[in-house]
């Protein structure tokens, strides 16, 4: 009985030629070409490169650390940014008429002040109407005064507000004037009225028929016959009437 082939590698089965041998070896050996040293061009440019590093390495440097110095103020650029065009976003126009208008500016005093309407509808390029205008001012001594109305018109050049319906006026220290009509020359700080005007605050009660406020002076006037009623702290009963002339 034979036994079956065997299939197992032999030695035969990797015999090489010598010529292959040769041929391996010669692609293995280390080359023995030298390395060529660079002409005077790639010197030149290296030379270059070299200059160039020496000022843009420092120069980026310089940079990043000036950007990092600066981000904070650039950040607050764009977060105010961002809030303006929160605010811008609020307006809207409807019909030629302009929704949720805000107007700012200052007066002869450097005083801020701010006017804003529920609408406003743009006249001529001096004119402009207002629904609901509200006005925000400040007075040369800090105080902030408060007044709105139903309807109103601004012009926008000599910085005058006409206000016409249930004007309502407040002050910081406590004061309320009501009244139907009144005029604000915002650039002087100046509110008058040649109407009917009740006043009330810590003071008192007075009804007049008029009034001149001036702010940043501390004037105040109203026009008689008026009525006045003062508060007397050390009497319970009713406190002593006065004219107003």
């Amino acid at each position: 009985m034979t036994s079956p082939e065997d299939k197992r590698p032999q030695r035969a089965d990797f015999a090489r030629s010598e010529e292959t041998i040769r041929r391996q070896r010669e692609r293995l050996a280390p080359s023995a070409q030298l390395r060529k040293l660079p002409d005077a061009a790639k010197l030149a440019r290296r030379r270059t490169m070299l200059r160039w590093a020496k000022w843009v390495l420092p120069a980026t440097a310089l940079l990043l650390l000036a950007t990092i110095a600066v981000w904070p103020e650039v950040d607050r650029l764009l977060s105010a940014n961002q809030t303006t065009i929160k605010e811008l976003a609020k307006v809207k126009i409807e019909s030629g008429n302009l929704i949720g208008a805000t107007y700012r500016g200052v007066d002869e005093h450097n005083r801020p002040f701010m006017i804003t309407a529920d609408s406003a509808h743009q006249v001529n390029d001096n004119r402009m109407d207002l629904i609901r205008p509200k006005a925000d001012l400040l007075t040369q001594g800090g105080s902030w005064l408060w007044v709105e109305s139903e309807k109103g018109v601004y012009m926008q050049h000599a910085q005058i507000l006409d206000l016409t319906g249930e004007v309502t006026l407040y002050r910081d220290d406590g004061l309320m004037m009501h009244s139907p009509v009144a005029d604000i020359d915002v650039k002087r700080g100046i509110i008058a009225s040649d109407s009917w005007v009740r006043a009330e605050g810590p003071f008192g009660s007075l009804d007049a028929k008029g009034y001149l406020l001036a702010q940043h002076e501390g004037i105040a006037q109203f026009r008689g016959p008026g009525q006045l009623i003062l508060n007397d702290d050390r009497h319970s009963d009713s406190a002593p009437k006065g004219k107003a002339s």
